[in-house]
This record gives C-alpha cells, sequence and structure tokens, in this order.
C-alpha cells in the first residue's frame, strides 16, 4: 500500500530517442508512476515508435509536456517535490544509498549529455549508479527502471 503524499513523478530531460520515451512509459506503469513529465526535445504520444515500446501504457499513464526542464523543475520545487537528478557528478551518492523523500521526481537525462546543467543546480540530490564496466553510463531507459524500482520500495 502506498503511503500518503507518496507521489512519485519521472521528468524526462531532453530524450530524443522516441523508443527510450516508450520503454520509459512502459517501465513507469509497472512503477505506478504518478505522471512523466516530457522537456524539450522529447518526443510525445502519440508516435508509433513510442506506441510501439510502450505497449499502450502511454494511454493511461498520465503526461505532460514542457519546453523547458529548469522551469519545470522550479513550479515542482515550489509545490513541495523533491527533485532527484540520476547523474554521475562530483556530490552524487551511489542510488543504494539514497534514501528517498515524498513526494518525489526523478529526473533522467538526455542519452549523449545527460540531465542539464540548469536542472542538477536545481536538484535536491543527484545519485548514480556504479558503472563496472568500460562504458560510462546505461541506457536512461535501464538507468531509469533500475533507480526507479529503488526508490519505489520506499513509498
Amino acid at each position: 500500500m502506498l503511503r500518503k503524499n507518496s507521489s512519485f513523478y519521472v521528468v524526462c530531460d531532453n530524450i530524443r530517442s522516441l523508443e527510450n520515451i516508450g520503454s520509459i512509459f512502459r517501465t513507469a506503469d509497472a512503477l505506478r508512476i504518478d505522471k512523466i513529465f516530457l522537456t524539450g526535445i522529447c518526443g510525445r504520444p502519440p508516435q508509433a515508435k513510442i506506441s510501439k515500446a510502450a505497449l499502450g501504457a502511454e494511454n493511461w499513464i498520465p503526461w505532460e509536456y514542457h519546453s523547458q526542464a529548469w522551469r519545470l523543475i522550479d513550479d515542482l520545487k515550489k509545490q513541495g517535490v523533491f527533485i532527484t537528478a540520476l547523474e554521475q557528478t562530483k556530490k552524487s551518492l551511489v542510488y543504494h544509498k539514497f534514501k528517498p523523500k515524498f513526494p518525489l521526481a526523478l529526473v533522467i537525462g538526455n542519452e549523449i549529455k545527460g540531465v542539464s546543467l540548469s536542472v542538477l543546480k536545481r536538484a535536491d540530490k543527484h545519485i548514480h549508479l556504479p558503472m563496472f564496466g568500460k562504458k560510462e553510463s546505461l541506457n536512461v531507459a535501464v538507468a531509469f527502471g533500475v533507480a526507479g524500482y529503488w526508490i519505489n520500495q520506499w513509498r
């Protein structure tokens, strides 16, 4: 059972791949995400490539589009939402050492550039997934799934 005021949102910061957006919708359904916020260059439903990856989840997961992620973050913070950026930075914490505070928005970033600097500056916490191979990061949709399941257990 979800605790009162345990809202969990996802902010997609300039994610360019429609397939990634679709996968994020599908994972958001599995996690009972309350809303997805698509920002900047993110594609938006209805689009065939999103629908193919989402398998219909884009039809029932609430979502909104905002042109600028940093403005959305400012608005969410004014509403008391704790902002967590999934990005490896000098001050990021390994995701499994993070104890979430709700309501929470997890910001996931562009496939190449990551979470934008304007959003990172506004985030209450930065978390990252440890990487043990040669690559510096996971696919954004996969990283969302890992971090999302960790955060979701605290609801």
